[in-house]
């Protein structure tokens, strides 16, 4: 089974022997993968929509891993039980999985690491999840087509961050590897292009995007 760069990506970042809960499953393909590395991972597979569980299911049979990933329907981290760990979700808006986590606090509570890749709004996420008691471990970039997307890993504990670092993300400024070079260079032709139409009593949100614009200009 072959599976797309960024599930892949995400996948290596969970530690072995974790206890996996990927919300917003889809076909189960990263639950798979997750699996078959043989490093004592287990996964629930949990989807709001029935659908895609089905076709989970059938993925998880077809690959004889029933007894290594349970399958559950379910809003969020409502699927969540005491041996899980570990939760990942990706392909969801920043501020979707900051509801999630909102809505299931006491949950959030009692999880050693999550792995987030937010299609946008990935500053509220980090400043979010640093404020509810976790630490940015690892952060990575993938190119897949013409879309580049973050991965950020989270474990608990605490940790201060500048304004720069919630911006950029301090261990992408550590890399700052050729994707980090291609996606800020993005992100600044589209905040420049923003600011050119902005009308003029939008003076904050000027403001703010002119000190974005300053700040990738200095780091490329």
């Amino acid at each position: 089974m072959k599976i797309n760069d960024r599930l892949k990506t995400i996948g290596d970042l969970v530690s072995a022997n974790s206890f996996c809960l990927d919300v917003g499953c889809d076909h189960a393909f990263l639950c798979i993968y997750l699996v078959k590395k043989n490093q004592g991972i287990k996964a629930i597979a949990s989807d709001v929509l029935e659908g895609p569980l089905k076709h989970a299911r059938e993925n998880i049979k077809r690959e004889g891993l029933e007894k290594q990933i349970e399958v559950r329907l379910g809003d969020g981290l409502d699927t969540y039980s005491d041996e899980v760990d570990t939760v990942i979700i990706s392909g969801m808006g920043g501020r979707n999985m900051i509801g999630i986590f909102k809505k299931n606090l006491s949950v959030l509570k009692r999880i050693d690491t999550i792995i987030v890749s937010p299609n946008n709004y990935q500053e509220d996420v980090k400043r979010f999840l640093c404020k509810s008691g976790f630490m940015i471990d690892d952060e990575v970039m993938v190119k897949e087509k013409k879309f580049i997307y973050q991965i950020i890993k989270f474990t608990r504990g605490k940790k201060r961050y500048s304004r720069k670092e919630y911006f950029f993300g301090p261990k992408f400024l550590e890399k700052k590897d050729k994707l980090f070079k291609e996606y800020y260079e993005r992100e600044l032709k589209s905040r420049e292009i923003l600011l050119g139409v902005l009308p003029k009593n939008f003076r904050w949100k000027k403001f703010i995007t002119k000190l974005e614009i300053k700040m990738i200009r200095k780091e490329l």
